[in-house]
């Protein structure tokens, strides 16, 4: 196999990976643990709160001041949906913080660490803007509110000798701080989820692509397949017709060759459906839907005993030994003979020329004959697939196919590929 096509087989088998897994693997067990029950992290994260909140609440109800302990009970509960509305929890954290500190006696007894999970949630489900535009805008006018509460309050004898200020400036700046450290953690996670979901994106259009490209291979063989037998078995037939009456043995020989053809076709079929079996291992994703042997000659034969005027010539070294490659020669000039034996009329000459110009293989298909249709027969249309099919083998090897009317009369199909070991520069030179 070409390297080009091995870089492609390795592309498709590795867009076939599930990277939902892999995304997983990276968040460590808590985390993948706490993924998997986001309740049970709910619960923890209204635990954690009650914990650092608890020391001032209790204080302050210990003292008679019962509107602390009410606000924090609030906002645990509150936090337990913060991921199903940040934006909403913020601001009803913000608002019972407000309370706490208007209420009596107007001291921050909750040390914060409510609209720390909240602007976390917003940050980590809404992204950087929303998350620092959040914290600016609740942590500011807080900020203010705290220095006016804490105008009101009387410093205890232990900080004697300590300007006020001084306190009040760390204890809002600490608070705001870790507002902004909890919104830059909150972003981080939700840049890491955003490129999770890239990546699965990624993952999941290189499965399409991969998937894609199958059906196209598929579709391609079975059309050279299926046209080719079809159109050989057809000849066969009105040919044994017509030599029914005037001489058995030559119909004879024309019904077994139809019957040789037949099964040819029905074994080729069942290689190319053969790609659609899942219950193999991936290492048997490369089968081919044609034996390896791919014979020239006996193609032509066939060919002949439909009653085709065929000569063929082959210069220079013989092709080289790659089984792609081949297929894509083999199947080139299949579906050059397949035309002319379906569209052509009046012919007396079809040249088969292949010549081996290392480092290209060039493939020359010409008749003289006519376009059109016998008299009587059934008008069908090719659907262009042949011809897109021709040079979609030729562009895997860095070549190109062009087909047309001679001026002489007849059709000439032309093809140029680069040989496997060089198709790779050849595209390299090309682009």
């Amino acid at each position: 196999m070409s390297p080009k096509n091995q870089v492609r087989s390795a592309t498709e088998r590795t867009a076939a990976v599930d990277l939902t897994e892999f995304s997983t693997k990276r968040r460590g067990p808590v985390r993948r643990f706490f993924f998997k029950h986001p309740v049970l992290m709910d619960l923890t994260v209204v635990l954690i709160f009650l914990l650092f909140s608890a020391i001032n609440t209790v204080s302050s109800s210990s003292e008679g001041h019962l509107w602390p302990l009410i606000f924090s009970l609030l906002m645990a509960g509150l936090l337990f949906f913060r991921r199903r509305m940040p934006l909403l929890v913020l601001i009803l954290v913000s608002a019972c913080e407000i309370l706490v500190l208007l209420s009596p006696p107007n001291q921050p007894y909750n040390s914060g660490w409510g609209m720390i999970f909240a602007l976390y949630a917003v940050a980590a489900a809404r992204g950087a803007r929303i998350g620092f535009s959040a914290t600016a805008a609740v942590s500011l006018p807080l900020g203010a509110l705290m220095f006016w509460a804490f105008s009101w309050i009387t410093l205890p004898p232990q900080f004697d000798g300590i300007y006020p200020w001084t306190l009040w400036i760390s204890t809002v700046g600490f608070m705001i701080l870790g507002n902004v450290i909890a919104t830059g953690i909150g972003v981080m996670i939700w840049r890491d989820r955003k490129h999770d979901l890239e990546v699965q994106e990624w993952a999941r259009r290189n499965v399409s692509l991969a998937s894609a490209n199958e059906r196209n291979r598929i579709a391609r063989e079975m059309h050279d397949v299926v046209a080719h037998s079809l159109s050989v078995m057809i000849a066969l037939s009105d040919g044994a017709q017509v030599a029914l009456n005037r001489s058995p043995e030559r119909a004879e020989e024309a019904l077994q060759k139809l019957s040789q053809t037949g099964r040819g076709a029905l074994a080729d079929m069942q290689r190319v459906l053969g790609v659609l079996r899942r219950e193999e291992p991936v290492e048997q994703v490369e089968r081919r839907p044609l034996s390896r042997d791919f014979d020239i000659e006996g193609l032509l034969a066939g060919f002949r005993a439909a009653g085709m005027p065929l000569s063929f010539s082959f210069s220079g070294p013989a092709l080289p030994v790659d089984s792609g490659f081949q297929l894509a020669v083999y199947r080139i000039v299949q579906e050059s003979l397949t035309n002319v034996l379906r569209y052509a009329q009046h012919v007396s000459r079809v040249e088969v020329k292949i010549s081996h110009l290392h480092p290209f293989v060039e493939l020359l298909v010409s008749d003289d004959g006519r376009a059109g249709l016998p008299r009587g027969a059934s008008a069908v249309r090719g659907s262009g697939q042949g011809l897109i099919g021709m040079r979609e083998r030729a562009a895997a090897y860095a070549g190109e196919v062009s087909a047309g009317p001679r001026s002489s009369g007849g059709w000439l199909v032309e093809a140029r590929l680069a040989c496997p070991e060089t198709e790779v520069n050849v595209a390299r030179e090309n682009s």
